[in-house]
């Protein structure tokens, strides 16, 4: 289910072979994969999750296992503007195969241990939002079972309908919450019409904190970042997750599950910008991309810049 970072994602302009002022990330990054041991500087690690098995079992639209190295096309033509002491590394990508998410879910975790347990930053390209199932079980093997841990997820939707059948991009939140009692989620950018009256109770009865898509906007940016903050202070340890479909279609197309009143861009990368600085933060992801129903390449290239400013505005303790 693993295959090796490539250098055919990594490619672009060329100002200076020797400037490090001058370089993009497709001159910065490492491509031998994941260290052997620990890193001595700080360093962040990209790690793609090729599935789309929980979208198609979730009825959604199909074509997102194609973006991670889509992702990484666009984010190598980026210039570099961390410090030179700062090191990103292509750990490679997990592979689902067939419909074994639950397999390829396990094997992305495993990988976000080893990363961590290394002290490197998992930047994890999704995949559907399947993807941050693995990302939490890669989290909570590493901070381990006792540790407190909060969830943030800018999302449109919940994600935590009834997995009785079968687990799918739809159900994580619910699969988490029923079985790690250490964990909490708070939920930004919810749509009001994008969530049946159902899912408002499964959250009000799980005690998920949230807040409304018109909620969310530079006008209440006090109140929202406060809302962060008292969530955040909670906890031990935070992970970030990203589904694309928060975004306003106009701005973010390729999406499975498009949002007409979706938030900005802007709105979206101040919160990334927040929350990724605090101390407590761990990892962060992006999912939901779809390169094959996007519109000339909008989507994968707001997702390289939603990464690019992850790394940038990233604690860097």
């Amino acid at each position: 289910m693993y295959t090796e970072p490539s250098k055919d994602y990594w490619f672009g302009r060329i100002d200076s072979h020797t400037d490090p002022l001058s370089f993009r990330y497709h001159q910065k990054v490492n491509l031998s994969g994941i260290p052997s041991s620990s890193v001595s500087q700080k360093t962040f690690g990209i790690i793609g999750f090729e599935c789309e098995a929980g979208v198609k079992r979730n009825k959604g639209r199909l074509g997102a296992a194609e973006a991670p190295n889509k992702i990484r096309e666009a984010l190598g033509k980026l210039p570099w503007q961390q410090s030179e002491e700062i090191n990103v590394l292509d750990a490679g990508n997990v592979t689902c195969e067939g419909d074994q998410m639950e397999a390829a879910q396990s094997a992305l975790g495993e990988v976000i241990t080893d990363l961590l347990n290394k002290k490197v930053s998992p930047i994890i390209l999704g995949g559907g939002h399947e993807t941050f199932y693995g990302h939490y079980l890669g989290a909570r093997q590493f901070i381990g079972q006792d540790a407190k841990l909060g969830i943030i997820n800018i999302d449109a939707h919940f994600d935590m309908r009834p997995y009785d059948e079968q687990p799918s991009s739809g159900t994580m939140f619910k699969q988490i919450l029923d079985s790690d009692s250490n964990s909490g989620y708070l939920c930004l950018g919810i749509q009001k019409y994008g969530n049946t009256l159902a899912l408002f109770e499964t959250a009000d009865k799980y005690k998920v904190q949230y807040m409304l898509e018109e909620d969310v906007s530079f006008s209440q940016m006090d109140r929202v970042k406060k809302k962060i903050e008292d969530f955040i202070s909670e906890y031990d340890h935070v992970i970030l997750t990203l589904c694309t479909d928060v975004i306003d279609a106009s701005y973010a197309p390729g999406v499975s599950a498009p949002s007409p009143f979706g938030l900005e861009p802007k709105i979206v990368r101040s919160l990334i910008r927040f929350i990724v600085s605090k101390d407590k933060t761990l990892s962060f992801d992006i999912s939901e991309v779809n390169p094959a129903l996007d519109e000339n390449n909008k989507t994968v290239a707001l997702a390289a810049q939603f990464v690019n400013e992850a790394i940038m505005n990233f604690n860097t303790k």
